[in-house]
C-alpha cells in the first residue's frame, strides 16, 4: 500500500536521511536532477537543508512523500513562489521514487497528489521539466502533461557530463 502526505519543516528536519537517501540513490542511478557524480550522502542531506527547507519553512514551497511496506520511498515538490504575474501556475520539481520501489505507482500516486496541491492552492497551470528521453518523460505524457519544447544541451548527463536536452512541459488544471 502507498500512503502520500505532505511534510512541513519539522517532517523534512525528521524524515531527512531518507529524504537524503532516496536523492542520493536516484542521482546514483543515473537520474538527471541537477547533480553530478561522483555525489555524497552529505551533498545529498545538504540539499535538503540548504535548498528545500528555507522556502519549506517559509511556505514558499510544497513536499510530498511517498511511503511503501513502511518505508520513504519517493517524494515530489510543488514550487508555488512565484512572480505576481503568475499566481495562477505552480512548478512540479524533483519527482524522485527509490531505485527499490520504481514501477510500483509510487510516480503516479505523487504527480496526483501533487496536482491536488496546486488545485488546493488555486493552481491552474503545472510546468515541469525533464531529460529528454528519461524514462519520466512519457509517464507525465500518460498524465497530460503537453510538451511545450526541447531546449538542446540544457543539462549534463550526471555521468558522462555530456550535454543533455531538456523537456519542457505544462498541464492546464
Amino acid at each position: 500500500m502507498i500512503a502520500v502526505r505532505r511534510l512541513d519543516a519539522d517532517g523534512l528536519a525528521a524524515r531527512l536521511p531518507a529524504l537524503a537517501d532516496i536523492l542520493h540513490a536516484c542521482v546514483e542511478d543515473g537520474a538527471s536532477v541537477g547533480f553530478l557524480l561522483p555525489f555524497t550522502a552529505a551533498e545529498a542531506a545538504a540539499f535538503w537543508r540548504e535548498t528545500v527547507l528555507p522556502p519549506l519553512a517559509a511556505r514558499k514551497r510544497r513536499l510530498l512523500v511517498a511511503e511503501a511496506q513502511g518505508r520513504l520511498a519517493g517524494t515530489v515538490q510543488l514550487l508555488h513562489d512565484t512572480p505576481p504575474n503568475q499566481p495562477h501556475r505552480a512548478e512540479v520539481a524533483k519527482l524522485l521514487v527509490h531505485p527499490d520501489h520504481r514501477r510500483r505507482g509510487l510516480a503516479r500516486a505523487l504527480m496526483a497528489a501533487v496536482e491536488a496541491e496546486a488545485r488546493a492552492l488555486g493552481r491552474t497551470l503545472l510546468t515541469l521539466d525533464t531529460r529528454t528521453g528519461d524514462a519520466a518523460e512519457p509517464l507525465y505524457a500518460a498524465l497530460g502533461f503537453a510538451a511545450a519544447g526541447v531546449l538542446p544541451g540544457w543539462c549534463l548527463d550526471p555521468r558522462t557530463r555530456q550535454p543533455d536536452a531538456t523537456t519542457f512541459m505544462y498541464k492546464p488544471l
